[in-house]
């Protein structure tokens, strides 16, 4: 198998850029040609532009797929900058709770849920929230664009070492140990979980509007016109009083969206 060109890893970060938004600088050749090596070998293709003709020409989706999950990068863990989750109880959902309090519902969206520890976590933050507030709907939508660490999130197991910085009692009630090694999210809160596979570069197939949209480190891979296309397109979709929370190297700052700056990755739509 030839070496990845330059040529050729040129055409491969256009077709990144234009399909997800992913900007590549020219240091990433070594890793994409690392990552998509195994596939062409698989598929016993000779060169990197017979891949991308094959990719360019499948009409069943599975190339595309199979590409994103090689491409893309997914590390998230429990707890991941865990003062926006205490902002998220101690702030967002008691603005919730008043705000909408008639209908009783929550509208969260966790934009870039990779295997789903993000989610599971703000999903027991909420039920720990509403607990003495019965009615409460807090279904939520997680979403990525890899099948494979949607996959995954869908299972709800997780390693045990993964699980560190969970409090005792959230692993008591909300998760069913299987061995020494692993634990399984419980019913209970994984059925509250709808995960899909969205492309943020698409149009978003919502007729509502979100109270919360949590999009972390993901917008660190776009360039300044994609991310600022992004942050609009979901002050859009955000109801008046609503909150972002971007990952703590990112900023929706200068994006001409309207969000306004709260704390460090934190914005929120005029009420």
């Amino acid at each position: 198998m030839k070496e990845l060109t330059t040529a050729e890893f040129e055409k491969i970060r256009q077709y990144i850029k234009s399909r997800f938004g992913i900007s590549l600088s020219d240091e990433k050749k070594t890793l994409v040609h690392s990552r998509l090596r195994s596939t062409l070998q698989e598929l016993e293709m000779a060169s990197f532009s017979d891949y991308f003709e094959y990719l360019q020409k499948d009409k069943s989706g599975e190339a595309l797929t199979r590409f994103v999950n090689k491409i893309t990068t997914n590390h998230t863990f429990f707890m991941r900058e865990k003062d926006h989750f205490d902002y998220f109880r101690d702030e967002v959902l008691p603005f919730i709770q008043e705000q909408y309090f008639s209908k009783k519902d929550t509208r969260v969206w966790c934009a870039a849920s990779s295997s789903g520890e993000e989610a599971v976590t703000l999903q027991i933050i909420m039920q720990e929230f509403f607990k003495n507030s019965p009615g409460w709907d807090t279904q939520m939508l997680a979403s990525d664009i890899s099948a494979n660490v949607l996959d995954k999130a869908v299972a709800g197991k997780y390693d045990a070492e993964a699980m560190v910085n969970l409090p005792t009692s959230w692993k008591d009630e909300y998760f069913r140990k299987v061995d020494n090694q692993f634990y399984q999210v419980k019913d209970t809160v994984l059925k509250k979980i709808m995960y899909r596979r969205i492309n943020l570069m698409d149009s978003f197939p919502f007729r509502g509007k979100f109270q919360v949209i949590f999009c972390r480190n993901v917008m660190i891979y776009f360039d300044a016109e994609t991310r600022s296309k992004v942050v609009r397109r979901f002050f859009d979709i955000v109801e008046p009083g609503g909150y972002l929370f971007i990952g703590h190297s990112e900023t929706a700052s200068n994006t001409g969206s309207g969000f306004q700056y709260i704390k460090p990755a934190v914005y929120r739509k005029p009420l």
